[in-house]
């Protein structure tokens, strides 16, 4: 297990499957998860609707005021939406992007005065679906591959800075949970449906969200010191084709 000993971090999407195991892990790592997620949700430390950036710009004040500084940020919150670019409405594609994109997007922005004290890491959660596309996946193709290069804009300059911010993002493949129930449950047999996706993954199985979050947790730590700007697939070899 990667060190974060003394490390604040916030994780959006908190309530989320991968958001949760983010949680734990950070804290079994030794770390200060701070949990956020929409108003209601289980396990809120602070209420967050990352599309808002009224609800950024005031996680930020509070975070600066109760602990002066970030050392980390994971961009756990997402949405996932099956349609095709015919398909698909118009109100669906902006909240997707909204979520997804607008959410990083504005979580990099008010995080940065933050982290920049001391130096620390931004975990943009993409997909491979960032990486390859689905022809029924339009926004949320579109809405992963903006977070993976967003990272990258992020990445350099964050580089720039002293001491350096690093942001990179994780693409995992499918991973058991709600989302996945989600899209599997239009189709006619969704257990059918299920095992096909699993058999498309070479390993021959979906992922674990503590799978993803330990990968988070390493790139969070100062043992990944040299990785910044890169799109990191966990996805039992599904991109390697």
């Amino acid at each position: 297990m990667s060190d974060l000993k003394d490390k604040i971090v916030l994780v959006t999407g908190a309530a989320g499957t991968i958001g949760a195991a983010m949680a734990v892990a950070i804290r079994r790592a030794g770390g200060m998860a701070i949990a956020s997620d929409l108003s209601g949700r289980t396990g809120n430390d602070l209420d967050l609707d990352v599309t808002s950036e009224a609800d950024w710009q005031r996680t930020a004040a509070a975070l600066d005021k109760t602990h002066g500084r970030l050392d980390g940020l994971v961009n756990a919150a997402g949405i996932v939406a099956v349609g095709s670019v015919e398909k698909l409405d118009f109100a669906t594609w902006r909240r997707v992007l909204a979520v997804n994109l607008d959410g990083a997007f504005l979580g990099c922005k008010y995080a940065m005065p933050l982290l920049r004290k001391r130096g620390g890491s931004i975990v943009n959660l993409s997909s491979v679906s960032g990486l390859v596309g689905g022809h029924n996946l339009a926004a949320y193709n579109a809405s992963k591959g903006g977070v993976s290069l967003l990272s990258k804009s992020v990445a350099l300059h964050g580089a720039r800075l002293d001491p350096p911010v690093r942001c990179n993002a994780v693409c995992p493949a499918f991973v058991e949970g709600p989302m996945i129930d989600g899209i599997v449950a239009g189709a006619r047999d969704p257990a059918s449906a299920h095992a096909k996706l699993a058999q498309e993954i070479p390993l021959r199985r979906l992922g674990r969200p503590d799978e993803v979050a330990a990968l988070c947790v390493y790139l969070l730590s100062d043992e990944s010191s040299f990785i910044t700007g890169a799109d990191l697939p966990i996805d039992g070899g599904l991109t390697a084709r």
